[in-house]
């Protein structure tokens, strides 16, 4: 599998995305064809290389050729502008979806809706340049899978167009909210909100650097040249050691130890957990202080879940605290089918080793109902309904999903 991972140790802002891209080889012209379709004008592309505290890296500017002011553009006319560009239609997607994140974060700052947010600079010809020609720049590397570090934020206040802000500016810190940050290191802003939805649309966190048989590095320059930090954004491009044979992305594993529930109470929090969307919960039994009997409570779950999934485990257990990891999962690609039965048809989950079946499990609640149905015993009706798989696998016969 083909990965990029963005080191994003100072900070991340579309143009240094961009930079990053074409450092590690995506041509400057292509992007400008690219861009050449969007209705927008009045602005040149330009890429050159510079130094950031001895490094070498690309700069690339969306600069103005006629003087413009930013238009207040609401997030209607930026997603207009962007179906209007003839762009393929991944392309097109995805920076739709950058720009709604941009507008959900905006609003929840704001107190209203995301129809009627009026962006104010990342309305700008630049920022529509910077996310856009950052969404076609990973396709055009033909990545598998995005992923980013720690993000970087810097500190102090910035200038906006609705006065002095925090840093990280609101909408930053709406956009990367249940993602890995960090403060500083340096008293500027590092992390700009342009960076931080195209960080959070289109790729995953990584707390560590990514195993992989890196092929290119490229560093975006940010716009300063700080002498106490590397103004740059690290672009790795590279493959896992399982190419092609596995899939992989990113889970939280929270864990708290209890020794004050009852199994009855236990039991209803685990329920409770998987249906604020846990991928999973279980219990290790322990011995904890002074010999007292208990349990370790874990429980996995997508980072975008994080915060109702801690909500979930503060109201459900007695725990004071818990602790929390991210870790990198590796997983076989899955897939549902429907099989015909003797009792109608019956989903069956299948699991591939690149492209080699290696599992096949009925799905639990077709089986269940068949069986009370049927008055059968459950190992029953999965072994029929594996042996109705079976010849369609075998014949590759159609089935539907």
């Amino acid at each position: 599998m083909k990965i990029g991972y963005f080191d994003c140790f100072s900070g991340v802002s579309g143009d240094m995305c961009l930079g990053a891209l074409v450092d590690a080889g995506v041509p400057p012209d292509e992007l400008r064809r690219t861009l050449s379709g969007l209705p927008v004008s009045g602005y040149e592309l330009k890429a050159e290389k510079v130094s950031r505290a001895g490094i070498a890296a690309t700069r690339v500017e969306v600069v103005l050729t006629q003087a413009q002011e930013h238009p207040h553009r609401g997030l209607k006319d930026v997603l207009e502008i962007i179906r209007a560009g003839g762009l393929p239609g991944e392309i097109e997607r995805k920076a739709c979806a950058v720009f709604r994140a941009l507008a959900q974060a905006e609003a929840r700052v704001h107190g209203t809706d995301p129809d009627s947010i009026h962006f104010h600079e990342v309305g700008a010809v630049d920022a529509i340049c910077d996310i856009v020609g950052t969404v076609a720049g990973l396709e055009s590397l033909g990545l598998d899978e995005v992923l980013f570090s720690t993000v970087s934020l810097g500190s102090g206040t910035i200038s906006t167009a609705h006065g002095t802000m925090p840093v990280p500016a609101p909408a930053t810190a709406e956009l990367l909210k249940e993602l890995p940050t960090r403060g500083g290191p340096v008293d500027l802003e590092l992390a700009t909100p342009t960076g931080a939805a195209l960080l959070a649309s289109l790729g995953r966190p990584s707390l560590h650097w990514p195993d992989m048989c890196i092929e290119r590095i490229g560093y975006g320059a940010g716009s300063r040249d700080i002498p106490a930090l590397p103004n740059v954004l690290r672009l790795a491009i590279g493959r896992t050691p399982s190419a092609g044979q596995t899939e992989s992305d990113h889970v939280w594993v929270l864990e708290t130890n209890l020794d004050d529930m009852t199994g009855e109470q236990i039991g209803f929090c685990t329920e409770m957990l998987l249906k604020a969307g846990a991928l999973d919960a279980f219990v290790t039994p322990i011995q904890m202080k002074k010999g007292r009997p208990g349990v370790k409570l874990d429980v996995l779950c997508a980072p975008e879940r994080l915060s109702a999934i801690e909500e979930a485990l503060w109201r459900h257990t007695t725990t004071l605290g818990m602790r929390r990891n991210l870790w990198q999962r590796s997983k076989l690609r899955r897939r549902i089918e429907t099989v015909r039965t003797q009792w109608g048809d019956v989903r069956v989950k299948l699991a591939f080793l690149g492209d080699e079946q290696v599992r096949c499990e009925p799905e639990y609640e077709d089986c269940r109902r068949i069986a009370e149905s049927e008055n059968l015993p459950l190992r029953e009706v999965c072994r029929r309904v594996r042996r109705a798989w079976a010849p369609l696998q075998q014949n590759g016969e159609p089935t539907t999903d």
